[in-house]
């Protein structure tokens, strides 16, 4: 049987001059934790970062984890959908994963869905995506369309950093 993971990318605001998890990431968070019921995945990882240099939102949404008991990663750094990417699929790599379910919201299920299958399948890693269904707000629409245009060159940067890490 293969074995698969949980991936879950943060997302973030300012909650006067602390930077805090949104409302909807914690939805993502309580979502993986059902889907860890019913899949028994062998690591749940956490990514994203924090400008502040305060809790990350990986380590928010880690302190969030209400779930199964199980390894829990975080990765800390990520600051766009691209890195999450970048930067978890080693960490998949290592606990020799070989399917991720990518937890996301449903207007970021497109560049998700890009970054996340073209990144991990070039390492042999299938990333399945699984949208949360909510009330989409028109501040995420606007945020998703003013992403695309440099969808690709994020891409670029975030295949560079892994042809670099191989090294």
């Amino acid at each position: 049987m293969a074995r698969t993971a949980i991936v879950v990318p943060g997302q973030g605001a300012f909650d006067g001059a602390d930077y805090r998890i949104s409302t909807r990431c914690r939805r993502l968070v309580v979502a993986a934790e059902r889907l860890a019921e019913r899949l028994g995945p062998s690591a749940v990882l956490f990514t994203g970062w924090s400008p502040t240099g305060g809790p990350s939102e990986a380590e928010q949404m880690r302190d969030a984890w209400r779930g199964p008991d199980v390894e829990l990663v975080v990765e800390p750094t990520a600051r766009v959908t691209a890195e999450n990417a970048a930067r978890t699929l080693p960490l998949l790599l290592d606990r020799q994963v070989e399917l991720a379910d990518v937890v996301c919201a449903p207007f970021h299920y497109l560049r998700a869905r890009y970054f996340f299958h073209s990144l991990y399948s070039a390492r042999s890693v299938k990333a399945r995506l699984r949208v949360v269904p909510e009330r989409p707000s028109s501040r995420a629409l606007v945020w998703e369309l003013a992403a695309l245009p440099i969808a690709r060159a994020q891409l670029r940067r975030a295949l560079h950093e892994l042809e670099r890490s191989d090294r």
